[in-house]
C-alpha cells in the first residue's frame, strides 16, 4: 500500500473526527448565516429541524447536548465564543475562517448526498 494512499484515508478519518457528533453539521449551517447569540442558536437549530419534519434527528436538540456541541466545536477551531462587554449582554458564537473553510468542503459532499439520493430513488422504482 502506498504512504499516499494511508495519508488520504487519515485525512478523511481526521475530518470525520471533527463532524462527529449528530448535531455539529445543523450547529456549523445555523452559524455560516452570521454570529447567533447562545440563547437563540437552540431555538433557530430545532426550528429548522422542525420544517424539516424531524428527518435526522429524533428529537429536539437539548441545551445540554448544544454546549456539548459548542465545546467540540470551539477545541476543534470551528467556532468562536464572543462574551459581551457586561454579564447581561449575552454570549454569542460565531464561525471560525477554519469553521467556514469546512462549511465550503462540504459543499461536494452535499452535492454528492443529493445525487445518490435520487440515484438510490431512481433504482428502487419499478
Amino acid at each position: 500500500m502506498e504512504e499516499s494512499e494511508v495519508s488520504y484515508r487519515q485525512s478523511i478519518l481526521e475530518a470525520l473526527e471533527v463532524l462527529k457528533g449528530s448535531w455539529t453539521v445543523a450547529l456549523l449551517a445555523e452559524l455560516a448565516l452570521g454570529q447567533v447569540q447562545y440563547k437563540d442558536l437552540l431555538e433557530k437549530i430545532n426550528d429548522f429541524e422542525a420544517r424539516s419534519n424531524w428527518k435526522f434527528h429524533d428529537r429536539p436538540l437539548t441545551g445540554r447536548t448544544l454546549t456539548d456541541t459548542l465545546q467540540r466545536a470551539r477545541d476543534a477551531g470551528l467556532v468562536e465564543r464572543l462574551a459581551g462587554e457586561s454579564q447581561f449582554k449575552g454570549v454569542w458564537y460565531k464561525l471560525t475562517p477554519l469553521g467556514q473553510s469546512l462549511l465550503l468542503a462540504l459543499r461536494p459532499l452535499a452535492t454528492w448526498a443529493q445525487e445518490y439520493r435520487e440515484e438510490m430513488a431512481r433504482l428502487q422504482r419499478p
